[in-house]
């Protein structure tokens, strides 16, 4: 048996007037209409400053939002992105902090431990035959009692590591065009996009991840390898999430390894929102950004006008659950 033979459904390549494509533009729209409300109705949401907090949040959600959707197009879920993203920020830490190690092997060593710990979590789901809602539950737990064993439940600070601060915070594009401030980790975080959308669409690994969310079984009788795929697909969500350790560690200067519980339900909201079906199949990348950028967009602009934060957490739940109902009325009509 081989990897030659995909199914047609695997492909999951949107056309351009797809039930995806609707998804994603009725979500570029609901972003410009939430930036022109809280522009008109609270003063202090259109400046400078709070923009470029706004991307900075964005950052890192978005980055966690590319790695789930990996995952969810291949049918399955990943609960353990927030605090797979602490471990490989504590992991960052220890490597350039108490090793001492130069930037690029802390950068090389978060990639690489949360592209490990996926790939434990895909060998569980694929392996031991584990619903990928438990497995990662339960390495969400394991992720964030590692993080706190590893730094000794204390936080741990970069400020003895050189151009740390160029992943996330610092802004390099204003050295080329004066005046225009986007943080690296922004850039980052596009940089990402780019690149796993290239791969989703236009490469052997794309296709057999949406062969996988399309239907398994049709992909393990076309000759799939269905195990070593999806093993594959966890393992770059980890790494995924090894990134977003370095943006969100760069921006705090600091590994903190209490942080992380609730990011994974904003980076799967932002796919969900963008497009990314719950029951695998389909998704897109641009539609997780600009998924992510309506949860940044709408934090931000309840906080500016003086809503209570635990709101937020409010309105998270019910996005996911409308989002996940025009999803199903849409699949419904397709």
């Amino acid at each position: 048996m081989t990897d030659t033979a995909v199914p047609t459904a695997a492909s999951g390549k949107p056309g351009f007037f797809t039930t995806a494509t609707l998804q994603k533009a009725v979500a570029f729209v609901v972003l410009i209409a939430l930036i022109a409300f809280f522009s008109a109705f609270a003063s202090n949401f259109a400046t400078g400053a709070n923009m470029v907090g706004i991307m900075q949040a964005t950052a890192v959600n978005g980055v966690l939002g590319v790695a789930v959707t990996f995952v969810i197009i291949s049918g399955g879920i990943d609960l353990s992105v927030g605090t797979m993203m602490t471990l490989t920020a504590v992991m960052a830490g220890i490597i350039l902090t108490n090793l001492g190690m130069p930037l690029p092997i802390g950068i090389l060593g978060a990639i690489l431990s949360g592209a490990f710990m996926g790939a434990i979590s895909g060998a569980v789901i694929a392996k031991l035959k584990i619903p990928p809602f438990i497995a990662t539950l339960g390495m969400m737990q394991i992720a964030r009692g590692l993080a706190l064993v590893f730094s000794g439940a204390k936080p741990i600070y970069f400020n003895d590591t050189p151009n740390y601060g160029l992943l996330s915070p610092e802004s390099s594009i204003t050295k080329l065009i004066p005046g225009i401030e986007i943080p690296n980790g922004v850039m980052i975080m596009f940089i990402v996009a780019i690149i796993a959308s290239i791969v989703l669409n236009r490469t052997i690994i794309g296709r057999m991840i949406f062969a996988l969310g399309s239907n398994e079984e049709a992909a393990r009788l076309s000759g799939i390898n269905v195990d070593r795929w999806k093993i594959l697909t966890y393992a770059i969500c980890g790494g995924i999430c090894g990134i977003a350790g370095l943006i969100v560690s760069s921006r705090l200067n600091s590994a903190q390894p209490a942080l992380g519980l609730g990011y994974e339900l904003d980076a799967i909201a932002a796919a969900v929102i963008g497009g990314t079906s719950l029951a695998g199949g389909r998704g897109t990348v641009i539609g997780t950004i600009i998924g992510a950028f309506i949860m940044s967009v709408l934090t931000n602009g309840l906080r500016v006008m003086g809503v209570l934060e635990e709101w937020k957490i409010v309105v998270t739940g019910v996005i996911i659950i409308v989002a996940v109902f025009i999803d199903i009325v849409l699949r419904k009509k397709a």
